[in-house]
């Protein structure tokens, strides 16, 4: 009768153990995808912050007149290689980021600089600004811009998911969702 109470109890507490293990796997799976889609979108912070000061700096040294067209677009990819080395125009297969910046200008006679703000389309009347407007040079000058920057990445655990279960194809764009960040700021020039 012992025997028998032995291996009922060997064989309830390999249960248990069993039991807490699987509990153990599942919360630190979920704690690595959590820590990881928390990563993601600190770089995406990160890379809005960075492009805004890029498009800043793009900006001040652009030479705005009548003939040369002003920044409006800016557009990268970070981390998205394909194979043969190149910047693609979208981050491969869920790896990277993308990043789309527009700029938008505010200031006194916008058209003069050759400035459209196509991206922008309820704006059509130049915002006042409190240049003095008997000086040229300061009457035509522009007061601020408006900087949207949009970083699209994937849930890297969705992407490797699915590229696990169709070994050899390569997911399409409406398979796995883009995760979209967005930061706007007004930058004073």
């Amino acid at each position: 009768m012992r025997k028998a109470f032995s291996m009922v109890t060997a064989i309830f507490v390999i249960v248990i153990m069993a039991t807490v293990s699987s509990l153990v796997f599942n919360l630190s799976g979920k704690m690595v995808k959590s820590t990881t889609l928390q990563y993601r979108h600190e770089q995406a912070a990160f890379l809005a912050r960075s492009y805004t000061e890029l498009a800043v700096l793009a900006v001040i040294n652009h030479e705005r007149n009548a003939t040369t067209k002003c920044v409006q677009v800016i557009k990268g990819v970070v981390g998205g290689l394909v194979p043969d080395g190149t910047v693609g125009g979208t981050a491969k297969g869920g790896e990277g980021y993308d990043v789309k910046t527009y700029v938008y200008y505010l200031g006194n006679n916008l058209n003069q600089a050759n400035i459209t703000n196509k991206y922008w389309l309820n704006r059509t009347l130049p915002i006042a600004t409190d240049y003095n407007t008997t000086t040229p040079k300061l009457a035509d000058s522009i007061a601020g811009i408006v900087v949207d920057v949009y970083v699209r990445y994937k849930d890297p655990a969705v992407v490797d998911a699915y590229t696990s279960a169709n070994a050899g194809v390569p997911p399409t764009k409406t398979q796995i969702p883009w995760i979209t960040y967005h930061r706007r700021s007004l930058q004073k020039i």
